[in-house]
C-alpha cells in the first residue's frame, strides 16, 4: 500500500519519463519537445524510533530542477538512461535520437531515424538493451538495433531491423540473460505490438509470435519466480491489454496466455491498462505489480494471489503514461501535467504489533495460570482461610484486569485502509 508524497507540476502534457538507475533522478520528456531533470529527495532516515521518516514530512524537502532544454522540434515519444546510467537518449517526432548527458543535459550525438519507405517514421520506443545495444521502435512496426560505442551513436545506420509485430510496437522488455551468458546482459526481449507478442533474439531475428489475442496488448513486464508448479523459477510475462485484463504469459510458452486477472472490469470492457511495473520485493511478500489505466488510476494486482488489492488516484481525467521505481524505492508516476511520488504507507496494527499484543497476552494467561496453580497447591484449610481473607482483594485485582482488557479494546479504532493518513471507517455506512 502507498501513500502519495508529493504532487509534481509540469509546463506541458507528459509524454515519457525515466529513472536514474543509481541515484534520485527523474527525466521527463514533454509534448513541446522539452525535456527536463530533476532531483528527487533523497531518504535519510531519522535516528528517533518514532519519527516520522517520509521524504516530504517536514514540508522542507524539495525537487530540484537539474535542467531544462528544447531538445526536439516536435514532442519528445521516449526517454531512457543507460544501464550504468552515464548517458541519456530520447527520440522525438522530429525524426532524431540524440544522447547527452544526464547531468548537464547537453547534447554528446545524434543520428537520424531510418526511414520506412523514403517516408518519415516517427519512433515510439527506446530500449537500453546492453551498452552496446539500443533498441528503436517505431510506428510502422519495425524495430532497428542501434550500435553504441562508449554511449554514443555511433553509425547513422542500425546494425539491423526486424519486423515483429504489423502496427506500432507498444511496449519492450529484456529477458533475463540464460545461465551460459558470458556478458550478463539480455540477448532477448518480449514486444507486443497490435494483438500479438513477439520474442526477438540479438543474433537470430523474430523467434516467435503469438496467436492473435483479439485485444490489444498495451505493456509488458518480466516476473522472476513465477511459473508452473515443477518449474516455478522458469518466470512469467504480464501483459496489460486495452480491456483492462491483465495476461499472463509462461516463458517459452509463447503462442497464447496461460491465466488472466481482470483488473478493470465493465460492460464492453474496462479501462485500458497502459503500463505496467514490478513492485520491488523488498517492499512485498508476494509478486505485485503497479498498473496504470487509462482513467488515470492506478491499480495494485496480487498476481500469487490473482486480485487485485488496491486502487489509488493520479488523476481524474489523464491516463496514466510513465510508470516505475526509483533506486530508493518509491513509485513514480506521470500523466497528464503532472508528476506524483508515493512511498510505502506503514499501517497501524501491522504484524508487529500484532506480534507485541499476542506476546501481552500469553504472559498475561501465564500469569494467570501460575497464581492459579499455587492456590490450587494449598490444603483445603489454608485455601479456605485465603478465600475469606483475600476476598477484597482479588476482586480489586479482578477489577483491573478488566479495565484493562476493556481499555485495550476500546483503543482499537478501525481506521479504514489507510490507517491514520486516510479517513475513518465508519460501520453500517459501506
Amino acid at each position: 500500500m502507498f501513500e502519495n508524497l508529493c504532487t509534481l507540476p509540469l509546463s506541458a502534457e507528459l509524454f515519457t519519463q525515466a529513472l536514474h538507475p543509481t541515484e534520485p533522478l527523474l527525466g521527463v520528456g514533454l509534448a513541446t519537445g522539452h525535456v527536463q531533470c530533476f532531483r528527487l529527495p533523497t531518504t535519510d532516515k531519522s535516528t528517533e524510533e518514532d519519527a516520522d521518516t517520509s521524504v516530504l514530512s517536514d514540508g522542507k524537502s524539495t525537487i530540484d530542477t537539474t535542467w531544462r532544454t528544447r531538445r526536439h522540434k516536435g514532442s519528445c515519444r521516449s526517454l531512457v538512461f543507460s544501464h550504468d546510467g552515464s548517458s541519456l537518449y530520447s527520440a522525438g517526432t522530429d525524426s532524431l535520437i540524440k544522447h547527452f548527458s544526464p547531468a548537464t543535459g547537453q547534447v554528446i550525438s545524434k543520428i537520424a531515424v531510418p526511414t520506412a519507405k523514403s517516408a518519415p517514421d516517427s519512433p515510439t520506443l527506446l530500449s537500453a538493451l546492453s551498452p552496446q545495444t539500443l533498441l528503436l521502435a517505431c510506428d510502422s512496426g519495425v524495430l532497428h538495433l542501434l550500435d553504441l560505442r562508449d554511449g554514443a551513436l555511433a553509425a547513422s545506420k542500425p546494425q539491423q531491423s526486424h519486423f515483429p509485430h504489423d502496427d506500432f510496437v507498444s511496449s519492450l522488455t529484456p529477458l533475463p540473460p540464460s545461465a551460459e551468458s558470458t556478458s550478463g546482459f539480455s540477448k532477448q526481449w518480449i514486444s507486443t505490438g497490435g494483438t500479438t507478442l513477439a520474442v526477438t533474439d540479438l543474433r537470430r531475428g523474430v523467434l516467435v509470435r503469438s496467436e492473435d489475442q483479439e485485444d490489444e496488448l498495451l505493456c509488458s513486464t518480466f516476473i522472476a519466480g513465477m511459473g508452473p508448479k515443477k518449474n516455478r523459477d522458469n518466470g512469467v510475462v504480464a501483459v496489460g491489454t486495452g480491456s483492462g485484463v491483465l495476461t499472463l504469459w509462461d516463458k517459452g510458452a509463447w503462442d497464447d496466455q496461460f491465466d488472466r486477472v481482470i483488473v478493470d472490469a465493465g460492460r464492453g470492457g474496462g479501462e485500458s491498462l497502459d503500463c505496467i511495473v514490478q513492485i520491488p520485493e523488498d517492499l512485498t511478500r508476494d509478486k505485485k505489480v503497479a498498473v496504470g489505466l487509462g482513467d488515470g488510476s492506478l491499480r495494485i494486482v496480487n498476481l500469487t494471489k490473482r486480485e487485485v488489492e488496491t486502487s489509488l488516484r493520479h488523476d481524474d481525467l489523464e491516463a496514466i503514461v510513465g510508470l516505475g521505481f526509483d533506486c530508493q524505492g518509491r513509485m513514480i508516476s506521470g500523466g497528464g501535467q503532472t508528476v506524483k511520488i508515493w512511498e510505502e504507507l506503514v499501517v497501524p496494527g501491522s504484524d508487529d504489533d500484532s506480534d507485541d499484543s499476542d506476546e501481552e497476552s500469553d504472559n498475561d494467561d501465564d500469569d494467570s495460570d501460575a497464581s492459579g496453580s499455587a492456590i490450587l497447591s494449598k490444603t483445603n484449610g489454608k485455601r479456605q482461610a485465603a478465600k475469606d481473607s483475600d476476598s477484597d482483594g482479588s476482586d480489586s485485582d479482578e477489577q483491573k484486569r478488566r479495565r484493562k482488557r476493556k481499555k485495550g479494546k476500546s483503543s482499537k479504532v478501525d481506521l479504514g485502509p489507510l490507517g491514520a493518513h486516510g479517513i475513518l471507517k465508519f460501520k453500517g455506512l459501506d
